[in-house]
């Protein structure tokens, strides 16, 4: 298995899907903050925006791109003046459509959530930027991206049979998709984004990720991506913000939650992650998470 599959195996997302919006300009459209653990996205999938939120002052959108929101920042969605937007109505349908009585050019935007696992997704969404937007027109290396978009598109526009069962399952792919297109576009990628991201460092985060339970060296990494131990080390701290050790950590704490939420034993659990001490076990996982092993798996399979 790849990196980047990997680590989403261990931060497992939902995706809902559940309006679609017709504007004709000028229109407005305000999302209040979401709860943590859900990321508001919006895709453009004809015309053109502007969003405002999360401090990022106003991203100019066009077809083909995706915003989204991870910290569930509340933000604004608009075309045209505002003080002269008309009224949204809703009306129900295999997805939730919103419109607007605007004469302007059309804008048409399919929004949703990803829902993360409040508590054990908290190292995946500490790597994600406050705003992300992910551009695919006429981008080769968003090919399969866009592609999915007009799918989507296609089955919201004209729903037939199934259309209900395709969208749910082809929505489901859209996080890995999205994360996948923004790690090969992004300048800059922060945390543990940030390792996948750089190419010489994709053999010691594959095996960390292949076998967290393995005691790694700091020597032994190094020697993986063939490099001295203080470039590595130097190289490993500018792309994650993290040592090796703290990133190892976290990765562990994370196939652990998994685990747990299987209703696997804490103590076996300890184990399989590399604890040979069942109390040095219960102390890292309660400093990443807040609550001991054990209450986390009750609080799981309750």
């Amino acid at each position: 298995m790849d990196s980047l599959s990997h680590l989403l195996s261990l931060y497992p997302v939902r995706t809902a899907l559940d309006t679609r919006c017709r504007f004709g300009a000028p229109w407005v459209m305000d999302h209040d903050g979401a709860p943590h653990g859900i990321a508001p996205y919006h895709l453009i999938v004809r015309g053109e925006a502007l969003a405002e939120g999360a401090g990022s002052g106003s991203l100019a959108l066009q077809t083909g791109d995706i915003i989204v929101f991870p910290h569930g920042a509340a933000h604004r969605l608009h075309i045209g003046d505002i003080e002269q937007a008309t009224p949204l109505h809703s009306t129900p349908g295999l997805l939730r459509v919103e419109s607007n009585d605007g004469a302007g050019p059309q804008t048409d935007i399919l929004c949703g959530e990803f829902h993360f696992d409040s508590n054990g997704s908290a190292g995946l969404l500490a790597a994600l930027p406050p705003v992300l937007v992910v551009h695919t027109a006429g981008r080769p290396d968003a090919q399969s991206l866009r592609h999915l978009m007009r799918m989507l598109q296609e089955e919201t526009e004209t729903p037939r049979g199934g259309s209900e069962a395709i969208v749910r399952q082809l929505a489901s792919a859209l996080f890995a998709l999205l994360i996948r297109t923004w790690l090969e576009q992004a300048l800059a990628v922060p945390g543990l984004f940030g390792v996948l991201a750089e190419r010489r460092l994709q053999a010691a985060i594959n095996g960390m990720l292949a076998a967290p339970e393995k005691p790694w060296t700091l020597e032994e990494l190094a020697e993986a991506s063939h490099m001295s131990r203080a470039t590595f080390a130097r190289l490993f701290k500018q792309a994650a913000n993290a040592t090796p050790a703290d990133v190892l950590t976290q990765l562990r704490m994370a196939r652990a939650a998994r685990m747990l939420d299987d209703g696997r034993a804490a103590g076996e659990v300890g184990e399989a992650v590399g604890y040979q001490s069942e109390a040095a076990f219960n102390r890292a996982f309660k400093r990443q998470y807040g609550v001991g092993p054990g209450a986390y798996r009750r609080r799981a399979i309750q």
